[in-house]
């Protein structure tokens, strides 16, 4: 399936500092019965945004009206836990298209790459300078460029660099999954076989 093609873009933040959040409470197990990728948004941290009345709970960051944005700034270890796809569904279908942590669970970093996604993993200390703008300035705008691998406080004029895998970086910008990466490769790859066969 292809996504949007990935574009600079500069957000606010919604923080979330908790540490070693899985991936079942990204999307509670429940939820997984739909294979649409639509819908999973509205069940995002489902279980720490609603309480048993579904009633919104004020306190959750997601909840509250300080924060917004395309950018999840998250504690350290994030995704971890079972290798569910709908964690990257829920988190895109919410909005989000990058996120922010010290660290990734692997499985998490290859669905949300593709599913249009951008893990970016910085240092604990880069965190928590991150962690820290946003707590003081809700309203602090980042900077996220692909292109050149760097995010950008506005506010402070910070940049800090990130990696990423070249090809993942190549499917974001083009919009592709790893199936489409491939579907986009099929005339060049028609014409490879052909000219084995004549080489026969």
């Amino acid at each position: 399936m292809s996504f949007k093609k990935f574009k600079e873009f500069t957000s606010t933040v919604v923080p979330l500092a908790t540490e070693n959040i899985d991936t079942d409470q990204i999307i509670p197990a429940r939820f997984l019965k739909a294979v649409e990728r639509k819908g999973f948004g509205e069940k995002l941290f489902h279980d720490w945004r609603y309480d048993e009345k579904g009633n919104k709970i004020a306190s959750f960051e997601l909840n509250d009206q300080r924060y917004s944005g395309k950018i999840l700034l998250a504690g350290k270890n994030f995704g971890c836990g079972s290798s569910r796809e709908h964690a990257a569904w829920a988190l895109y279908d919410y909005g989000f298209r990058a996120i922010i942590s010290s660290y990734f669970a692997d499985i998490f970093t290859n669905n949300a790459f593709n599913n249009g996604l951008l893990p970016i993993q910085v240092s604990e200390d880069e965190l928590a300078v991150l962690m820290k703008q946003v707590a003081d300035e809700p309203d602090s705008m980042i900077e996220v460029n692909l292109a050149h691998q760097k995010i950008i406080i506005t506010e402070k004029k910070i940049k800090y660099s990130f990696e990423i895998n070249a090809y993942k970086k190549e499917c974001l910008i083009k919009g592709y999954d790893d199936f489409s990466y491939l579907q986009s490769m099929l005339t060049d790859i028609e014409k490879y076989e052909q000219s084995r066969n004549t080489a026969f």
